[in-house]
């Protein structure tokens, strides 16, 4: 007789969920569960008797559409968008400029300059906007100051360049920065880049430092120069890095409020000039001043900043990540 051996059944690997339970559940009671309620609230609206009751798709409509919400809405899209483009046109590419010369091993205190132009991502939010407060105001602020030295040292030399009169570079006019329509949001967008090009240059600077001193010197002996290297073999070989930069520069910039709310409080001033999608959340949701606040119009706003991060992130997994190739070194 011949007998067939049974393979016992593998257990369930229970050691798996017992790890994973505690930050899965941390996650969706802290995570998942807020975002999934926001959404629903949006949905609903307060009837005559102040009972929530369903409306549906009732609250975009006119968030997109009505005189009273649209203005509002469209000037924190706009000022979003501009927010998110001054990081991904300034704070990226100096970034990855401070990257690219910290990780040559011919510039001197590398480890010091690292450690400084890292360490404002460290420092309360609250603490930089008092701090640049303080630096910009045309009272008792050294702007004006810094704006004598940028006139004498670059203005001045450079039209004393102009013998033949062609051209005529103005002086700078110290202005208060932060108080005035048409700078606030720009000044806002600089002092964020400030205090946050220390991650994307880390971001970068791990990538350029994984490179294998092998292919730098292969290219060197066959004669490339420094620029043919970073162009050529560098900057291809960190293309993923640049993605992954850019979507955390996206939701995080959609993602902006404390800035706006440290500096210019949550009416965002001067004059809504620096009303952001947060900022307006916030004042919508919670109410300001004389603004009651309004949980299901507050909620609408959220839905919409959660599906413009949503079409972000999904652009650049279908539209970025799928064309960019990881290369392992």
């Amino acid at each position: 007789m011949s007998t067939v051996a049974h393979r016992k059944p593998r257990a369930f690997p229970w050691h798996i969920v017992v790890f994973l339970a505690p930050a899965l559940i941390v996650y969706t009671l802290f995570m998942i569960y807020p975002l999934a309620d926001s959404i629903r609230l949006s949905l609903y609206a307060p009837n005559e008797n102040n009972q929530e009751v369903f409306v549906g798709l009732d609250n975009y409509h006119q968030l997109l559409t009505s005189d009273l919400w649209r203005p509002r809405m469209e000037g924190a899209l706009k000022h979003n968008v501009q927010f998110f483009l001054i990081h991904m046109l300034v704070q990226n590419p100096l970034a990855l400029l401070l990257a690219s010369l910290l990780s040559s091993p011919m510039v001197r205190g590398r480890t010091f300059y690292r450690t400084a132009i890292f360490t404002p991502t460290m420092l309360s939010v609250v603490l930089v906007g008092f701090a640049w407060k303080m630096i910009l105001s045309p009272i008792w602020g050294i702007s004006a100051d810094v704006v004598e030295q940028l006139n004498h040292w670059i203005i001045d030399p450079l039209n004393a360049l102009d013998i033949f009169g062609i051209y005529h570079i103005g002086y700078i006019q110290n202005k208060p920065w932060l108080g005035l329509e048409d700078t606030a949001l720009t000044t806002l967008s600089l002092i964020s880049v400030w205090q946050w090009v220390g991650i994307p240059m880390m971001l970068f600077l791990a990538a350029l430092i994984g490179i294998p001193d092998e292919l730098i010197e292969a290219a060197r002996v066959d004669g490339a120069t420094a620029w043919s290297v970073w162009r050529r073999i560098k900057l291809p070989l960190i293309m993923p890095t640049v993605g992954i930069v850019g979507i955390l520069t996206f939701v995080g910039n959609f993602n902006a409020f404390d800035l706006v709310y440290a500096t210019q409080g949550a009416i965002a001033s001067p004059n809504f000039s620096t009303d952001l999608l947060g900022t307006l959340f916030f004042r919508t949701f919670f109410g300001i001043q004389l603004q009651a606040g309004n949980p299901t119009m507050g909620a609408t706003i959220g839905g919409v900043m959660f599906m413009i991060i949503l079409a972000g992130v999904l652009v650049y997994m279908f539209g970025w990540q799928r064309r960019v190739t990881q290369v392992e070194l």
